[in-house]
């Protein structure tokens, strides 16, 4: 795989509708919808819809935080260059610095759920095909996402697409098949609170419900690090965010409800992501085959993910090789598809090395529990350090385009919204509906504690050698730099 340093990623490659559902895919919806989001059921019942609905606005707050920063800023870096030009290059570095780790973990992960998800199936179905023999099915999805990293982002984005549309379509027709299967029994009772688990009334089991639905919409943001890539970026970056946040947002509230109202809303307490009562023991019990469609969704949804975060991952290490302050490495491009082949590579390494390593240490499933809690405790970190740097870029250097609602008030809102996600991904018992985390998901905090502590280390060498790059992180290479701000040292303005 021969590769040199050229100029840039390939401008211009790829439009609205690419960038669109690497965001889609990014989110994973069918698997939120079958695995996700059933686990808010135990607290909020058959008020789940509710729960949802709740989410979905939360997570709207801080997708229109990263739209106005993508429309403002349209970089690879993303996230690191939001923080950087909002708050200080420090910040951004070290969000760039969680970010790339846990967007490198979100490959593994997938791919440790297509692994046993296949197995458990095929064993299901031929009880002579070992339900332990999961890894060839990993490994078959890291070639494939592999290839599509090598040959692009209009390769990957495109195959990106067209798993995107199949796994929503599949779900879709299926929540109109259970809305019209469920008749007389349909109600708008699930948007209200009468429905809660025992022991979760009223709206605090629907509070509690919503957590664990809002870490379902996890990606939405995964269209950003394309912007150096895409058509028309400024528009196009926050069309797509919000738009994909919104759009799947509405979708998970449909699905959600058709189950609740043809399971029933007193009885959906006991909905689980596994066994009879969940979307592919309902699709086997009363649909016949079409459980065969369900089951590919969530396999298409695991290899779609993993193929939207290995972009995401590689582009933003891309950005931060780009300045040195990641190894020059990642800034290799293929000369002709002008894809990071480098950042692919290690990317590749890492996804096959952390899935075999846990998966045969542990067992797949403990592994994908642990490696799930080390991603979601740093992204919802990462969601809260970008509403910040809206609030600062906005309020420090972009005085005349601040409005109070958009660029202050929604900021706060998606701080408040994500703490209690944070609480609960981290297993910290401040509420009672959270429990605390047990061997070896428990290792996820020491995890995240000591690659950040690492980060900072990292961080006080840069700023003492190499002042200058890490002022980089501020920059957008997509424009040409301008003078530096007065108020920061070294950090360019937009």
């Amino acid at each position: 795989m021969s590769g040199e340093t050229v100029p840039g990623l390939r401008r211009d490659a790829i439009g609205l509708r690419e960038v669109l559902f690497q965001s889609v895919t990014a989110m994973a919806p069918a698997a939120a919808v079958a695995a996700s989001i059933p686990s808010g059921a135990a607290f909020a019942g058959g008020s789940l819809p509710l729960s949802v609905l709740i989410a979905l606005v939360a997570c709207l707050f801080t997708a229109s935080c990263v739209a106005e920063l993508a429309r403002q800023l349209p970089s690879a870096g993303s996230v690191t260059t939001y923080a950087a030009q909002g708050l200080h290059p420090a910040v951004g570095f070290l969000v760039g610095w969680g970010y790339v780790f846990v967007e490198a973990l979100v490959p593994p992960l997938l791919l440790l759920q297509l692994g046993f998800t296949t197995a458990g199936t095929l064993h299901q179905e031929w009880s002579s095909y070992p339900g332990d023999l999961w890894w060839p099915w990993s490994l078959a999805g890291a070639a494939v996402i592999a290839v599509a990293g090598y040959f692009g982002v209009r390769a990957s984005a495109r195959f990106g697409t067209v798993l995107g549309v199949f796994e929503v379509l599949v779900f879709l027709v299926f929540a109109i098949w259970l809305i019209v299967k469920a008749g007389g029994d349909n109600t708008l009772s699930v948007f209200g609170t009468s429905h809660t688990a025992e022991g979760y009334d009223g709206i605090g089991g629907v509070f509690a419900g919503s957590v664990y639905t809002v870490l379902a919409f996890a990606g939405f943001e995964a269209a950003a690090p394309l912007a150096e890539e895409t058509k028309d970026p400024r528009r196009t970056m926050h069309r797509a965010v919000l738009g994909a946040a919104l759009a799947i947002g509405l979708v998970y509230v449909l699905t959600t409800y058709a189950m609740a109202v043809y399971v029933g809303p007193d009885r959906f307490a006991g909905f689980s992501a596994s066994g009879a009562s969940s979307w592919e023991g309902v699709a086997r019990a009363s649909f016949g085959l079409f459980w065969v469609l369900v089951f590919l969704a969530v396999v298409n949804s695991t290899i779609a993910n993993a193929n939207a975060c290995a972009t995401v991952s590689t582009r933003t290490a891309f950005a931060l090789g780009r300045i040195k302050v990641f190894p020059e490495l990642f800034a290799r491009l293929h000369p002709r598809h002008r894809s990071p082949v480098a950042g692919v590579a290690v990317q590749c390494a890492v996804a096959i090395s952390a899935m075999l390593g846990l998966g045969l240490a542990y067992d797949p499933v403990t592994a994908f529990l642990l490696l799930a809690t080390v991603i979601v405790t740093v992204v919802i970190g990462v969601y809260i350090v970008v509403n910040l740097a809206c609030a600062g870029y906005f309020l420090r250097r972009r005085g005349e385009l601040f409005r109070p609602v958009r660029h202050l008030l929604f900021p706060l809102l998606g701080i408040v919204a994500f703490v209690p996600a944070l609480l609960t991904a981290a297993g910290l018992p401040v509420f009672d509906f959270v429990s605390e985390l047990t061997a070896p998901v428990s290792y996820a905090g020491p995890v995240v504690g000591v690659w950040m502590t690492a980060g900072v280390v990292v961080l006080i060498v840069l700023s003492r050698r190499h002042p200058g790059r890490l002022a980089e992180t501020a920059r957008v290479h997509l424009d040409e730099p301008s003078s530096p701000d007065p108020r920061q040292s070294g950090a360019t303005q937009p």
